[in-house]
C-alpha cells in the first residue's frame, strides 16, 4: 500500500484528504485570516492546520483563537505565525502557547506555573538574543527541511539523509524530518534506523497520524502484527478519514481471522476511496469475505438448523 510522505507542496484536495477537513472549515479558517488563502499549501502550513483542528475539536471559536494569536504576535515580536512555530493548544476551553518550555496564557502573557522571583523575571523578559537564536536554529532547520525534500525529488538519498540529519540537530522536534529520514530508512531496509526515527517523531509529536502509519507499515513488514495493529488503530483514530489506514488494517484483520472488523475497514476505506484500483481490491475482498461468511453460514444451517449471512 503506498504512503502519504511529506513534500514540498499539497493540493486543497489533497489537505482535505489527509487532514480529514471539509472545503467549509478551510474557507471558515480563511475568512478569519487564521491561515493564507492558497491553492496550496507547505508543510508547515499543515502543522498550523493540525493545530486548529485541535483547537475546533476542543470548540473553541475561531474568533477566540485569532484574538490570541494576535496578543501572541504583540508579546513575541520575533514570531510572525504562531501556529507554525510555537505549540498552541487548549486547555479545556483556555488556549494556551508554550514558550522556552512553559505554558503561557496568550491575551494577559501569564505563566502558569509557579517561579522563583529571578526565574519568573528572566521568562517574562523574553531576552531578545535567546528569541533570536531559536527562531534562527528554527528558520535553519526549516531550510535543510526543504533542501531534504528536494534531494528526495531528484533521488540524491545520501545527500537528503544529511540534509534531515541538519534539520533535527538544528530543531529535535521537526517531526517531519525524523519522519522522512525514518522513511528513507525504511526504503532501504534499514529497519532499525528506520524505527529509531519514527519513534524520534512521535516523540516530537505524539498526535502525529503519518508517523503512527509509517512505524505500522514497519512492524507490519517485519511480521510484528500486534503493534502494526496498535499503530494503524491509532491513526485512524487520530484521522478517521485515514483511507490507507482503515485498507491496512482491512488486510491485518482479514489475515487474523477477524472478519468482521476486516468488513468494517473494508467498508470505511471504500467511503474514502470508492474510484481508484486500491478500492477495486477492496471491493474484490470484501466480495471474497461474502461469500466465505455465506459458504460457513450454510454449512452451520445444515448442523443446526440456524443460517447466517454476512451483510
Amino acid at each position: 500500500m503506498p504512503e502519504i510522505a511529506p513534500k514540498a507542496i499539497y493540493s486543497r484536495e489533497e489537505v482535505r484528504r489527509l487532514l480529514a477537513v471539509t472545503e467549509r472549515q478551510l474557507r471558515g479558517w480563511e475568512r478569519h485570516s487564521l491561515i493564507r488563502r492558497s491553492e496550496t499549501f507547505g508543510f508547515s502550513d499543515l502543522i498550523a492546520l493540525r493545530a486548529l483542528i485541535k483547537l475546533r475539536q476542543n470548540k473553541i471559536p475561531p474568533a477566540r483563537i485569532k484574538t490570541a494569536l494576535t496578543a501572541v504576535r504583540q508579546r513575541l515580536r520575533d514570531i510572525d505565525d504562531p501556529l507554525k512555530e510555537l505549540k498552541v493548544f487548549s486547555d479545556g476551553k483556555r488556549i494556551r502557547v508554550e514558550v522556552n518550555g512553559q505554558h503561557m496564557e496568550p491575551v494577559s502573557g501569564q505563566l502558569l506555573f509557579n517561579f522563583d522571583r529571578g526565574e519568573l523575571s528572566r521568562l517574562l523578559s523574553f531576552p531578545a538574543r535567546q528569541k533570536s537564536d531559536s527562531r534562527s536554529r528554527r528558520e535553519s532547520a526549516e531550510r535543510w527541511f526543504q533542501q531534504g525534500l528536494e534531494c528526495e525529488q531528484r533521488n540524491a538519498g545520501e545527500d537528503a539523509i544529511k540534509a534531515y540529519e541538519n534539520a533535527v540537530r538544528m530543531d529535535p522536534g521537526s517531526a517531519g524530518a525524523w519522519l522522512n529520514l525514518g522513511t528513507i530508512f525504511f526504503n532501504g531496509r534499514q529497519f532499525a534506523k528506520a524505527e529509531s526515527s519514527y519513534k524520534r517523531a512521535l516523540e516530537a509529536d505524539p498526535d502525529y497520524a503519518l508517523a503512527h502509519f509509517n512505524i505500522a507499515n514497519l512492524y507490519d513488514e517485519r511480521g510484528d502484527h500486534r503493534r502494526a495493529m496498535v499503530h494503524y488503530q491509532h491513526a485512524v483514530r487520530l484521522n478517521p478519514g485515514y483511507a490507507d489506514a482503515h485498507y491496512n488494517l482491512a488486510l491485518l484483520y482479514q489475515s487474523g481471522g477477524q472478519v468482521m472488523e476486516a468488513v468494517r475497514h473494508w467498508k470505511l476505506y471504500l467511503k474514502l476511496d470508492p474510484g481508484s484500483s486500491w478500492g477495486a481490491i477492496a471491493r474484490r475482498e470484501l466480495e471474497k469475505l461474502r461469500k466465505s461468511t455465506l459458504v460457513q453460514g450454510a454449512r452451520r444451517a445444515k448442523n443446526t438448523g440456524t443460517d447466517t449471512i454476512l451483510d
